[in-house]
Formats: structure tokens, C-alpha cells, sequence
């Protein structure tokens, strides 16, 4: 976009679901911008369906049935006079193709070039362009591209993992959430671990090709929050440590890190700002590094997105990071400079899932009875389900995140157990007891982490079953269930494909009932 182009967004279809959809929703109605959901046959009484404006129905449950499906997207948003579409994180938020299509029809996507987006999301050129750009990158091999029953040549193979070293991993070159992806300590392994890794790439990202990279002992998981505008603007909004993983799924993020001094800080978002420099980046974006304990930092990837843990930077910067990205999309320039940034306090934020931690944290699926969420002084609850609503097998089973602000790192930690325990869920089993496991756990508090500390200090963690607490949640719904019924309200309806449901949305305007379910 030209740095004078300027874009009115008036509307904007958010391209999502869940607690993503409500947070982008609730920012566009605080920039006075108009807003349309597209939701499949499952999400029609789903909190973001009321919160919009207008309601496309997309079609079944299934996410390629409905909310993969780029076309009915692209003619939703000119059926209801979208000017802009925002794709949240997931589903096709990273999708370059769809940025490209959105932006052919005429519509502003809120994101990154569908070029950037491509250049980012294949992750071995990544690292050829940050490389390029003077970014420190992880030590790796390129392999062959596999034939059609996913084998590898096992000279190449054994000849890179030669060069790299072990122990290494293997890694597919698309995709992430740890699809395709090895740890290999020996030659004995690596050419079964490439080709299975081949297989899973294949099926989970319809490309099977792996890279090698040098596996790093212990290391930190530091990515930067990235900004950039249509006017060469770049900054970053300082650090978040998300080494709190379990099979490479980030549950609980913090900022500041705990491990990141000025002087590291400033290397560290110096070479961040380089990266989204390299690419002519516009919009939010996170650049994922490795640390070491030396203090020796890598490129890991570049997000070309809005990262599901943006609120712990919003928390320390006081900063709206939605409303920045309808900013730049209008092609306005950044709404602040790099030396108006500033950190203060700590922010935590936990990931409450319906999972059962019992049977080795698989989802669990089933209608949430009771939601009591916690409130308070520096608490903030971004939850796209309540009371009534289903966890179903088509989505991510993500009840809601809890973020905290404290003055300081002990004060956010205490601030967070508190609101955990506070968080009352009746139905589905959740990881609520987990997160408070890991809060509670002593090397946590003092800050010495990395990517593995979950497998080295909660394995096989199992809850203990507390009584009190299922009582005083089977009290919780008890009470709900008895409680008078509130008059019924609009509830969205309607079958067919592609129908937009407005009626008492647009009649009530922010005056929204919900009839409770029976």
C-alpha cells in the first residue's frame, strides 16, 4: 500500500471464533467500527454471533465445511458490506492465499502482504531472509523434498545431520503447534524420525518438507511483539517468555521475562525490529527467538499475526493492540514511536482449556454447566463461552485466558493463583488444578525456566481430586439451575447457508438478551 493510501473501515467481518472473534469484535465497537461474524451451524448462538452486528451462516460444524472456506468468507463480507476482513489467529490467519484473495476482491485484509505472509510461513526461507538481515539464526541443514510416499534419501539425510549435529530436530518447514516435529539424540534415529516427521507435515500442512536444526539444551522461548506500518514504520513492544509448553503448545506466558535484562532486551528487540525491517512488515507480528543460558539469542520463526498471548503485552504497555491493527490497515502511521513504549509492572497469562488432565490432557468435550469467572483488580478474563455453551470436537478446546497485572513478577504470580482458584467450571474436565501446579512450584517462582521444565518438573502430574472444590461446584450449578429463568431473548436462528441473520442485533444495538438454555 502506498504510505498516502488511506482506507475508510467501516466494517469489518471478523474471519474467526471463540474469545479471538469477541476481542477483535469489542475493539472495533470501541473505534466506532461496524461489525459482521460468519459462524458454522454449531456457533449460531455463540458469544461473538452476538456480539456482531450481522451473522453470516457459513455452513456445517466442520472447520473446512465453514470456517476454511475462503469463498463463502470473501462473498459474506460483500453480501453484508464489509470493508475489511480481520482473521484473528488461526484458521486461515496465516494463510497467504486468502490474504491475496481478500485483497484481489477489493477488501483491506488486517494482517501482513500476502508476500510477507508467504515468505514467513515456509520456514526455511524465513531463515534464509533473517539470515540476510543480520538476525542470529539456529544452527541447520535443508533435506531433499520427500517423493510421494514421504522417503528421504538416506545419504542426504545422514550427510545433514552430519553437518548440524546432534542432538538436533527435525522440524516441518511449514506449519507449527509442533506438527512435524522430532527430537533425534543419535544417528541411529534420525532417518525414521525425518520420514515420520515427512508423514505428519504432509497430512497436518499438505507439505511434507523437513529441515534439520541444531537441537539447544534447555533453552527459552523469548518472542518479541513486532509492529510495523505502510510508512516504514517499525517498533517492538518488548518481550514475552513463553518457555511454559507441553508438547510444544504454550500454556502460561508472561512479560517482562524474567531472564531479560536492558542490555539483552535491547540486542534482542534491536534484531526484532531488523526482522520486520527485512520484510517491509505492516501490522502486529511476534519474532520468536531461542536463548540460551549464556545469553546467546536465535530466530526460531516470525508469526505473522496477532498472537493468542497478545494481553500480557497489553498489560505491561497499556497498550490496544487490536486497535492498532485497524489503524495501520486504515494506512494510518503507527499510533506510537519506540521511545514512547514503555514496561511497567508484570503480566501473566494462563490458557484454561477443557482438557482432562487424567487421561493425559485430551480434550473434553461436553456442554459447560457452570462458568463462574474470576474479577477483580487486575484481572481480565478474554472468553469467547459461558454457561450453556458446548466444547465441541470441531474446535480448540480453549475455554477462555486469564491474564493478571501485578507491580511485579511475585505480585502477578500470587494475583494469578488467586484468580484461578476463584475460577469456578462445571462440566467438562479443565487444566485450571495443572496451571496452579506449575504456579505454585518453586523453581517457577524463581524464574528459571525453559522449554522442557514442564516434563522435568511435573511428570505424570496428576490432580488430587479435591473434594471441597467439586462441591462447591456442584453447589454452583445447582444454584444455576434453580435460579429463575431469564424472558427469552433473540437468539440467532436460521439454517441456511450463506443467510444473514440481523433483525434484533441491529434493533437492540448494544442492549443484548440471551434466553438461557435449557
Amino acid at each position: 500500500m502506498s504510505p498516502t493510501e488511506k482506507r475508510n473501515i467501516g466494517r469489518v467481518l471478523v474471519a474467526n471464533r471463540g474469545e479471538i472473534a469477541v476481542r477483535i469484535m469489542r475493539a472495533c465497537r470501541e473505534a466506532g467500527v461496524g461489525v459482521v461474524a460468519v459462524v458454522s451451524e454449531a456457533d449460531t448462538a455463540a458469544m461473538h454471533a452476538e456480539l456482531a452486528d450481522r451473522v453470516v451462516v457459513l455452513g456445517p460444524p466442520e472447520p473446512g465445511a465453514s470456517y476454511l472456506r475462503q469463498d463463502l468468507i470473501i462473498a459474506a463480507a460483500r453480501e453484508t458490506g464489509a470493508d475489511a476482513i480481520h482473521p484473528g489467529y488461526g484458521f486461515l490467519a496465516e494463510n497467504a492465499g486468502f490474504a491475496r484473495a481478500v485483497t484481489d476482491a477489493g477488501l483491506v485484509f488486517i494482517g501482513p502482504s500476502a508476500e510477507v505472509i508467504e515468505s514467513m510461513g515456509e520456514k526455511t526461507a524465513a531463515r534464509a531472509v533473517m539470515e540476510q538481515a543480520g538476525v542470529p539464526v539456529v544452527p541447520g541443514a535443508l533435506l531433499p523434498v520427500p517423493d510421494a510416499e514421504g522417503s528421504l534419501p538416506a545419504t542426504d539425510v545422514q550427510a545433514a545431520a552430519e553437518i548440524v549435529g546432534y542432538p538436533l530436530m527435525v522440524k516441518a518447514a511449514f506449519g507449527g503447534g509442533g506438527k512435524g516435529m522430532r527430537l533425534v539424540e543419535d544417528p541411529a534415529g534420525v532417518q525414521s524420525a525425518c520420514e515420520a516427521a515427512t508423514r505428519e507435515a504432509r497430512k497436518a500442512f499438505g507439505d511434507g518438507k523437513v529441515y534439520l536444526e541444531k537441537y539447544l539444551q534447555r533453552p527459552r522461548h523469548v518472542e518479541f511483539q513486532i509492529f510495523g506500518d505502510s510508512h516504514g514504520n517499525y517498533v517492538h513492544l518488548f518481550e514475552r517468555e513463553c518457555s511454559i509448553q507441553r508438547r510444544h503448545q504454550k500454556i502460561i506466558e508472561e512479560s517482562p521475562s524474567p531472564a531479560v535484562d536492558d542490555a539483552l532486551r535491547a540486542r534482542m528487540g534491536q534484531a526484532a525490529v531488523a526482522a520486520a525491517s527485512a520484510v517491509a512488515y505492516e501490522g502486529a507480528g511476534t519474532v520468536e527467538f531461542l536463548l540460551d543460558d549464556t545469553g546467546e539469542f536465535y530466530f526460531l520463526e516470525m508469526n505473522t499475526r496477532l498472537q493468542v498471548e497478545h494481553p500480557v503485552t497489553e498489560w505491561i504497555t497499556g497498550q490496544d493492540l487490536v486497535r492498532a491493527q485497524l489503524t495501520v490497515a486504515a494506512g494510518e502511521p503507527l499510533p506510537w514511536t519506540q521511545d514512547e513504549l514503555r514496561v511497567t509492572g508484570h503480566s501473566i497469562e494462563c490458557r484454561v482449556c477443557a482438557e482432562d488432565p487424567a487421561q493425559d490432557f485430551m480434550p473434553s468435550l461436553g456442554r459447560l454447566l457452570t462458568v463462574r469467572e474470576p474479577a477483580g483488580p487486575g484481572v481480565r478474563m478474554d472468553s469467547g463461552v459461558r454457561a450453556g455453551d458446548e466444547i465441541s470436537m470441531h474446535y480448540d478446546p480453549l475455554i477462555a485466558k486469564l491474564s493478571v497485572h501485578g507491580a511485579d513478577r511475585g505480585a502477578a504470580i500470587d494475583r494469578a493463583m488467586s484468580a484461578l482458584r476463584d475460577y469456578a467450571v462445571l462440566g467438562p474436565d479443565t487444566n485450571i488444578e495443572y496451571l496452579l501446579a506449575v504456579l505454585d512450584d518453586q523453581v517457577f517462582r524463581s524464574g528459571d525456566l525453559h522449554t522442557g521444565f514442564l516434563a522435568e518438573r511435573l511428570p505424570g502430574w496428576r490432580p488430587d481430586g479435591d473434594l471441597d472444590r467439586d462441591l462447591v461446584l456442584a453447589a454452583a450449578a445447582l444454584q444455576e439451575q434453580t435460579r429463575p429463568a431469564a424472558a427469552a431473548g433473540g437468539g440467532v436462528r436460521g439454517d441456511d447457508h450463506g443467510e444473514i441473520l440481523d433483525g434484533p442485533w441491529e434493533r437492540l444495538g448494544a442492549f443484548r438478551l440471551r434466553g438461557l438454555e435449557s
